[in-house]
């Protein structure tokens, strides 16, 4: 047996659960396939020696394959999931049989084609396949915080429960007070909606500790100015638009009434993975 045969052999042996996990994904059988394919030709052409974990690997292969092709499906404005057409029948494996026979499961493809496709990775990697979200967090370039946030979110929605009209209240009254502060530049009045231990993240880098993030925030005052509340994927946070176009998006973490996590997002195509609301 050539050593390219034993590599085939020991990919056969994942196909069917990288073809599972693509299929939640994508929510196309043709499409899964095609993510399964790409994840050998990448297996093939790397050197499959130096992996310890091939199951893991593949998955994350593939994982960023489909979040790739989300991605391009959304920028192409692509029709939801309940309108395509059916997919051409077949004969799958029995994995892929289970998975197509499974009402519950199609029926929840319709509900995670709702979802951004970041939210649809953290959900399905995490939820369905029980992948750590530090692997996951290294597929969305993000932290395992972020990643654990986006599941949650998604979970929230999938399960047909939105955050109660109390919590958001409340997160509307921390986010309000904070945007105040922010506009006067009143440091004292940051730090009594920071939680002592905040974090705040953005494309060039990590602040942290209250005194800190203040700080920041009070540098900022002028684009505190131009930003408003919004729904951002289900909670409180700010929103930001230039020219008619979303610039700036301010996602919060809440616990016990203060905010612990700040992701501020200017990039455009994690904005375009948000569903943004205004208030």
């Amino acid at each position: 047996m050539t050593d390219n045969d034993f590599l085939a052999e020991r990919f056969e042996a994942y196909r069917g659960h990288l073809r599972a996990v693509a299929f939640r994904m994508l929510g196309s059988a043709a499409e899964a396939e095609d993510a399964v394919q790409e994840a050998w030709i990448r297996l093939s052409r790397s050197d499959a020696r130096e992996v310890s974990n091939l199951g893991g690997w593949l998955t994350t292969v593939v994982g960023r394959v489909c979040l790739d092709m989300l991605r391009s499906r959304r920028t192409r404005g692509e029709e939801p999931l309940e309108s395509r057409p059916p997919e051409p029948s077949g004969e799958p494996d029995p994995a892929q049989r289970a998975l197509l026979a499974d009402s519950v499961g199609l029926a929840l493809l319709v509900v995670l084609d709702a979802l951004s496709p970041a939210e649809r990775l953290a959900f399905v990697l995490h939820d369905m396949f029980g992948v750590p979200f530090e692997e996951i967090a290294g597929i969305l370039g993000r932290t395992p915080a972020s990643a654990r946030q986006l599941a949650s979110r998604a979970r929230r929605r999938v399960r047909g429960v939105e955050a109660p009209e109390a919590d958001l209240a409340r997160q509307r009254r921390v986010v309000d007070a904070f945007l105040a502060a922010a506009r006067e530049g009143d440091f004292d009045g940051l730090l009594a909606v920071l939680d002592p231990d905040v974090v705040a993240r953005a494309e060039d880098g990590v602040n942290s500790g209250a005194a800190h993030v203040a700080a920041g925030a009070v540098r900022f005052a002028h684009l505190a100015r131009l930003s408003r509340p919004a729904l951002i994927d289900g909670a409180i946070g700010l929103a930001l638009s230039a020219d008619g176009r979303l610039a700036q998006v301010l996602a919060f973490t809440f616990v016990a009434d203060r905010i612990s996590e700040i992701d501020i997002i200017t990039e455009p195509s994690r904005l375009a993975e948000l569903t943004v609301e205004e208030l």
